[in-house]
């Protein structure tokens, strides 16, 4: 404890033991951090393109260095001479930013995806009315196209477009069902395709789709009133820790300014925050439900 009391003594060994590890393990962590990067780039121009958003490798790079170096050095200058508490601070805001643009993509796709697989009662009720009355498949998305608002017009249309450049009606629907990975978006390519080979009754079978995604929704919509106070909870006991602390910053800064002043006390910070996330993570798996 001697040791640890002492402030140089102890920069010293983590400074010695961080030296080490970045001297044994320096390629195999640069290369998977450039992997790790790359990977989140690649990610989010897939979905963008998946969205019909049209964007550049060179935007998304610059976005994402300014949401993570750039932030960080301004909150690293913003918090000097706090040194360590710069370096922690920036590199927290470095590591969130970089990985914030992700995670609000996934989010936006998500919801386009639910969006599309609700627009599907009303679309696959258009398609079977048009299969009753003599239309062909393409004929009845045409109509969805025209009656309905995006996603699923965006969607169809680009099936459409594909059947115009002479692709089959099949392989269009399959790409189509690898856009949205869904199980009823599955559902309705897989009967489409096996009902044009095998023959059978497609307006019957739309319906039966169209009663299936109502009784999942159904399902899926009880379950969320169901856990959402346990997501509620958990959210709580997340942000507790955090709350206390800034109460004891306006309360008594004397008491708690030792946890970002000294480096054992920012050791412990970054414990408790690591702590804080896989808590809130463990308790979101538990709580949500896939259907």
């Amino acid at each position: 404890m001697k040791i640890l009391g002492n402030d140089f003594v102890f920069i010293f060994l983590v400074t010695v033991c961080v030296m080490i590890i970045a001297f044994l393990y320096s390629d195999k962590l640069i290369n998977k951090l450039y992997a790790k990067s790359m990977s989140s780039r690649d990610e989010i121009l897939r979905l963008l393109d998946l969205m019909f958003v049209k964007t550049t490798e060179k935007k998304i790079t610059q976005l994402l260095l300014l949401l993570s170096f750039g932030l960080g050095l301004i909150v690293f200058f913003l918090l000097w001479p706090h040194f360590w508490l710069g370096v922690v601070a920036a590199s927290i805001l470095t590591v969130v930013g970089w990985s914030v643009p992700l995670m609000v993509v996934k989010n936006m796709f998500e919801k386009r995806c639910t969006r599309l697989v609700d627009q599907m009662v009303d679309g696959l009720t258009i398609m079977a009315n048009g299969i009753k009355a003599g239309l062909s498949v393409p004929q009845t998305m045409e109509r969805v196209v025209e009656n309905l608002n995006n996603p699923i017009s965006q969607e169809f249309q680009l099936v459409l477009d594909q059947v115009r450049f002479g692709r089959s009606v099949e392989e269009a629907l399959l790409e189509f069902g690898e856009r949205i990975p869904r199980p009823d978006v599955q559902m309705f390519v897989t009967a489409i395709n096996i009902l044009k080979e095998t023959g059978g009754n497609l307006a019957e079978t739309f319906s039966t789709i169209v009663i299936v995604i109502r009784e999942r929704q159904k399902v899926e919509k009880k379950i969320e009133a169901m856990t959402a106070q346990g997501m509620m909870q958990g959210l709580l006991v997340s942000m507790m820790p955090i709350a206390l602390i800034v109460m004891f910053l306006f309360m008594d800064p004397n008491f708690i300014m030792p946890m970002f002043n000294t480096p054992l006390g920012l050791l412990i910070f970054m414990m408790i925050l690591g702590l804080i996330i896989i808590g809130g993570v463990v308790m979101r798996k538990i709580v949500k439900i896939d259907v």
